[in-house]
């Protein structure tokens, strides 16, 4: 059961529009929409197909609220930088890979590797799954498992989690793994070549975790647009996770987009959270600054489901059509929202294919 949520929040238009139930369902199943970045529960459970209480995104819910398209990502948490635990890394990652193609043997459910694929399916009523992995340190140091991942239909990397690893700095140090504030300065060189490499099999470059200095290098040297499948606004919340208007800009600069995510620490600070949850009222306040800084071409969204992702209104996929209604309520027109829900993302999508078939 959904419902529309009617919270002030910085309305593109001076008067809000009132928006039925009605107008907003129809509306939001004519869209192609995307959440571009939703984790697996590991060890799997077998459960996508029938869903389970303790999923947030699963098959019944995404046809529940019209969601036709999701990342699922294969997330590696972030371990000591030795052998051993590059190894573990990548075996994992591979392993829920491996679970994340087996989705397509669910009726009605075909992974996509390419923008045109994700396309034809959602055109032909099924839904849409595009493998992704999250944290470069499963990778370790071998370049040659970018190649693998990306042959297993993974379609995107996250250079980093919470720890810096061998490929980059990320936004959040960890004290438990003994990190010192930066350990590369950004990008390492093993980290540069990564982002040659994902250029050259196609791979988007993800720099959502990852220090300010990581992205921006990411966004100077990738030849493709770079994206931030699951960020927020740091000028609305002072989160090191968010990203600042500088990189905002940079995103916009290289042709990338920044995919507002549902994680309530992102959307609002602490003080606020203590009074009162974060909604989806908070969520589109953070689509409208970015949407106003860099343009409609360069904001997407995504949930951060069954990753710790979760606010008032959009608990889980199921009301997915809620973000919809919010939209509609501040002013934003059928083409702007589906710009916002996928359009945006498939472009990039595309440009990494195309980057890909320039380079030898």
């Amino acid at each position: 059961m959904w419902f529309i949520i009617t919270i002030a929040g910085g309305p593109m238009t001076d008067t809000p529009t009132d928006i039925s139930v009605t107008d907003a369902m129809e509306l939001h199943h004519t869209l192609l929409t995307i959440d571009t970045h939703v984790d697996i529960p590991w060890p799997d459970r077998g459960d996508f197909a029938t869903g389970a209480p303790s999923r947030r995104v699963d098959l019944p819910r995404m046809r529940a609220g019209g969601l036709r398209a999701a990342c699922l990502v294969a997330y590696v948490g972030q371990g000591a930088r030795d052998a051993a635990g590059q190894e573990a890394a990548s075996t994992r990652a591979e392993a829920m890979l491996h679970v994340i193609g087996e989705t397509d043997r669910i009726e009605g459910v075909r992974v996509c590797d390419t923008a045109a694929a994700v396309r034809a399916t959602c055109d032909a009523g099924e839904i849409a799954i595009i493998p992704a992995v999250e944290n470069g340190y499963a990778i370790g140091g071998d370049l040659s498992l970018i190649a693998r991942f990306r042959g297993l239909g993974a379609r995107y990397m996250t250079l980093t989690h919470n720890g810096h690893n061998q490929l980059a700095d990320s936004a959040r140090p960890m004290h438990h793994l003994d990190d010192p504030e930066t350990l590369h300065g950004g990008l390492s060189g093993l980290g540069r070549d990564a982002v040659a490499e994902m250029n050259r099999v196609g791979m988007l470059v993800d720099v959502s975790h990852t220090s300010r200095d990581t992205m921006m290098q990411a966004v100077e040297l990738s030849h493709a647009p770079v994206f931030a499948s699951h960020s927020c606004v740091r000028a609305l919340c002072d989160h090191p996770r968010n990203l600042d208007d500088g990189q905002l800009d940079a995103l916009k600069a290289c042709g990338g987009v920044i995919h507002i995510t549902a994680m309530d620490a992102f959307l609002r600070p602490r003080d606020v959270r203590d009074i009162r949850p974060v909604t989806v009222a908070d969520f589109v306040d953070h689509i409208d600054y970015a949407v106003q800084r860099i343009g409609i071409k360069h904001v997407g969204i995504s949930s951060d489901f069954d990753g710790g992702g979760g606010i008032r209104g959009w608990a889980d996929a199921s009301e997915s059509p809620n973000l919809t209604a919010e939209l509609l309520r501040r002013g934003y027109d059928r083409s702007q929202i589906a710009a916002l829900w996928g359009e945006n993302f498939l472009r990039i999508l595309k440009q990494a294919e195309d980057v890909a078939s320039t380079i030898a």
